[in-house]
């Protein structure tokens, strides 16, 4: 980048661009922009800070979300390919998961106990994902945090190693980076006093001899780490890596975690068992219950033997694990229709289908435009990343990231009835999503990133 270039973009073109995207869209959506002047009743005029994200003028409110395509309440029919950020990367409603709603909804919301659902969910979990000792959380975030407390207390050890430029949901332990090779608190933390290095440690991703030298000094408890890195511009493991940090872990007695939550798009079963890694525990959250909060962790049985001991010596009390709304009939209604009905080889195949049929065409425009970008997959998600590739790690990952470029691009698609992820560049095909909408995507990129690179100025 320099002053009048961003990600071989010249400047002036690419504000053009925002400020005439931004112009059609707010011109677009009166009843959108009327209803945002009430939101004042919210902090910051959104009920959920990170809405803040979307690069939009105003959010549109969304009035109705079926299959892969959303309606907002200006009547604007959007592609809809960010899919909840995964949560609802199955398509949005599917129809065994809304019919387990309805059904559940007239037996109870929640109480405390067990259904045959629960039963037929914990089957269901260990056919998708392996066998381990399953527990029910309502978010990713949780189900992260409780698998750490256990690696701690079967360890007794402090630390957690995680990987620069990760994401782990709001989970304090995660919250590090490296600066000058060393690990601190991650810069902009809203209120955080803890020095969280007395409890982490951070490392690049692919970077097995950093992994070791950290393992070595004895005080790590778990690596917790995506199978790939997404919640940033996306990096995929080089040849070896993985298992890599299967035999580190086990030669230092550090526990092995990994987190699904985004790499679930990487195939049936998500990226562990497509790959066959080799985890002590596992933990997967947003889709797994077809958009119902529901997130689970589980662990081997070697580790719930473990974790066996170590509860048992605890003192009584509390263990500072579990909320009260999580394992409630309405999420193992879900989990089960998820698991037994949606997530099945046919859809995948489907996903991964029109995934390469994207990613292809995403790729034949940025070859095509000399644009210095690049697009990578996992299965049914697909990023194109400004920057050329492909990427090693999370320092590389940061550097990459244009923001003021994929505002006014996302802009654009959106505009184009195209809705992407507001983080960074993400796309999910669902079972829903058709051939056709794949191509209009292929075709709306196409018209914008022309108009970036080969349209004169005018």
């Amino acid at each position: 980048m320099t002053d009048t270039m961003i990600a071989g973009v010249p400047l002036d073109r690419l504000e053009n661009l925002a400020r005439r995207e931004a112009k059609r869209f707010a011109a677009g959506r009166p009843k959108s922009k009327a209803a945002a002047k009430g939101a004042g009743v919210f902090l910051d005029g959104v009920p959920l800070h990170w809405m803040k994200d979307w690069p939009m003028p105003f959010l549109p409110m969304i009035a109705l979300a079926t299959g892969a395509r959303i309606t907002d309440i200006d009547g604007y029919e959007l592609d809809d390919f960010c899919l909840g950020d995964t949560g609802s990367m199955f398509g949005h409603s599917p129809e065994p998961v809304a019919k387990a709603i309805r059904a559940q909804a007239r037996r109870g919301l929640t109480y405390m106990l067990p259904t045959e659902d629960a039963l037929a969910a914990g089957h269901l979990l260990n056919h998708r994902f392996g066998p381990y000792r399953w527990q029910i959380a309502t978010t990713a975030t949780d189900a992260n945090r409780f698998s750490i407390r256990v690696a701690r207390a079967v360890t007794g050890r402090p630390k957690i190693l995680v990987f620069n430029g990760c994401y782990h949901g709001t989970v304090d332990d995660a919250m590090v980076e490296l600066s000058g090779g060393v690990t601190q608190n991650r810069a902009g933390l809203l209120g955080q006093f803890a020095d969280l290095t007395t409890g982490a440690v951070a490392c690049e991703f692919n970077d097995l001899a950093g992994v070791e030298a950290a393992l070595a000094k004895g005080d790590v408890a778990a690596i917790l780490t995506e199978p790939v890195m997404t919640n940033s511009c996306m990096v995929l493991p080089h040849d070896g890596f993985h298992a890599g940090l299967r035999a580190l872990a086990s030669q230092y007695g550090a526990v092995l975690i990994i987190d699904e939550t985004h790499t679930i798009s990487s195939g049936l079963g998500g990226y562990t068992r497509v790959h066959g890694l080799i985890p002590d525990m596992f933990v997967i959250g947003k889709c797994v219950a077809g958009g119902m909060p529901t997130a689970v962790w589980g662990m081997t049985e070697a580790m719930a033997e473990r974790y066996a001991v170590a509860y048992a010596a605890r003192s009584s009390g509390h263990s500072g694990m579990g909320t009260t709304l999580s394992g409630n009939p309405m999420q193992f209604a879900c989990l089960r229709a998820t698991l037994g009905e949606v997530m099945t080889r046919k859809n995948y195949d489907h996903m991964e289908r029109l995934a390469a049929r994207l990613q292809a065409g995403l790729a034949a425009t940025i070859a095509r435009t000399g644009a210095p970008w690049h697009v990578m997959r996992v299965g049914a998600r697909v990023e194109f990343i400004c920057a050329p590739g492909p990427l090693n790690n999370g320092t590389e990952a940061a550097a990459a990231h244009q923001p003021q470029l994929e505002r006014a691009l996302h802009t654009a698609l959106l505009n184009r009835g195209c809705l992407i992820a507001p983080f960074h560049n993400m796309m999910l095909i669902s079972p829903a999503t058709k051939t056709r909408q794949v191509d209009r995507l292929i075709a709306a990129f196409d018209e914008v990133v022309s108009d970036l690179f080969l349209r004169e100025t005018k």
